[in-house]
């Protein structure tokens, strides 16, 4: 199913640059007044390669400045193939956001692209035009891979960390730690025996999408301009995408919740809380906002097993709401009986903006405090195990179900798609 295979990766000379000074967060969650953060840290940091400085020059930009840059970097060596091809493992150490150091480790190498019909790769969600036409321009312009997506594969048994692992101790390993944290290292993997074990692994198993759907996507779309151009060539670099593969069952890969801030919209009064049918509700005084997230991890984390959520109109009472869990996501259910049904907000009232999606409880709960929001909504997460039955049904989740942690970073390698001097 999926084929995954060794690639030459075009990466920054450790002798011209400080890894840490160019790498940059994935281009999509770069807030637009932190792009001058990153184009002025290092004149060749990696996010001149994937965003205009200004968000008000991307509409008219072709980015042929961006194509024309990259090969200036490589021109003047800052940018170098490596000699052989291989497949990069990746460990990434970091501090999670509610607490505890973990370690996860993937690997990156060049995915043959599929259509989602075949089963292969599968989406999690879906997709805006406009992301993907920006994405497009900057392909063309590029023909590099710049920022991987990040892939999902089932090893509930680990049985791949102990061909990865070995890697990290080669002396070829470098290491950088990016503005949150987290510790990233990566060493090209050339053994053969351990490449065709991860590739005859992969082979039997499809991958799920978990960040990157709009550069999948714009992937597939040059694949098709180019065979258009010039046929169906199997071994052609637009066949494939650079992608991180990371079991999405080992503990250091970490889906978190992302909670519902109520913008627009009113206030249940206790009445209207009683007409959720069929949900159990109870009370819990909270001091103030930073008191939430414990009550949180107290009361409603141990409701996994159930639908559940907590809501917090800032008045000092939790109100934890559970109900026996069937087949359908709780994000879901919430979403369409509370959301729709109690507070009137449909999907396309939540499209034009009535409910926010943050990640962090602490921040939600000074946020509600604010009177940035009327209503606060906080969810568990979801589980690996929900992810692969709505993707393996063909499904996607509803917006903003899950968030994957840790993000990868730009700059650690890119892929070029044309044939390496």
């Amino acid at each position: 199913m999926t084929d995954v295979q060794p690639f030459r990766a075009l990466r920054y000379d450790p002798g011209r640059v400080r890894l840490e000074e160019v790498l940059a967060p994935v281009y999509d969650v770069v807030a637009p007044e932190e792009r001058a953060l990153y184009w002025d840290r290092h004149p060749y940091n990696a996010l001149r390669l994937e965003l205009t400085r200004a968000v008000d020059e991307e509409a008219e930009t072709d980015y042929r400045e961006v194509g024309e840059r990259l090969a200036r970097w490589r021109r003047e060596g800052v940018l170098a193939f490596d000699r052989e091809p291989a497949l990069y493992v990746l460990r990434q150490r970091y501090e999670a956001p509610g607490g505890g150091v973990h370690e996860r480790i993937g690997f990156y190498g060049a995915l043959r692209l599929e259509d989602y019909e075949r089963r292969v790769v599968r989406p999690h969600e879906r997709t805006l035009a406009g992301p993907k036409r920006d994405r497009l321009k900057i392909l063309r312009a590029t023909r590099t891979n710049l920022s991987s997506v990040l892939l999902l594969y089932e090893d509930r048994d680990r049985k791949l960390e102990g061909l990865l692992e070995p890697a990290l101790a080669s002396a070829e390993t470098l290491s950088a730690r990016d503005d949150a944290g987290v510790l990233h290292s990566l060493a090209p993997l050339r053994e053969p025996a351990a490449v065709a074990a991860l590739q005859g692994f992969l082979a039997h198993r499809p991958v799920v999408i978990a960040d990157g759907h709009h550069r999948y996507e714009t992937a597939l779309a040059y694949r098709e301009e180019r065979r258009a151009q010039q046929g169906q060539q199997p071994g052609a670099g637009f066949e494939r995408l650079l992608a991180c593969f990371v079991n999405a069952f080992a503990p250091g890969s970490l889906l978190l919740p992302i909670h519902r801030l109520v913008v627009r919209g009113p206030v249940p009064t206790d009445p209207a809380w009683a007409q959720l049918a069929g949900w159990e509700q109870r009370q819990v005084r909270v001091a103030g906002a930073e008191a939430v997230p414990a009550a949180l991890a107290e009361h409603l984390a141990p409701l996994a097993d159930c639908h559940a959520f907590a809501a917090d109109a800032g008045d000092g009472c939790l109100r934890i709401f559970s109900r026996p869990a069937g087949e359908e996501l709780s994000v879901r259910v919430i979403h369409r009986e509370v959301l729709a049904g109690l507070l009137g907000l449909d999907e396309e009232a939540v499209r034009q903006g009535a409910v926010a999606f943050p990640k962090s409880a602490l921040q939600t709960a000074r946020d509600v405090r604010s009177g940035r929001g009327s209503l606060a909504l906080y969810l568990n997460p979801l589980r690996p195990d929900d992810v692969f039955r709505v993707t393996e049904a063909g499904e996607t989740l509803p917006q903003k179900s899950t968030f994957f942690y840790p993000k990868l970073p730009t700059g650690l390698l890119f892929r070029a798609l044309e044939d390496a001097p």
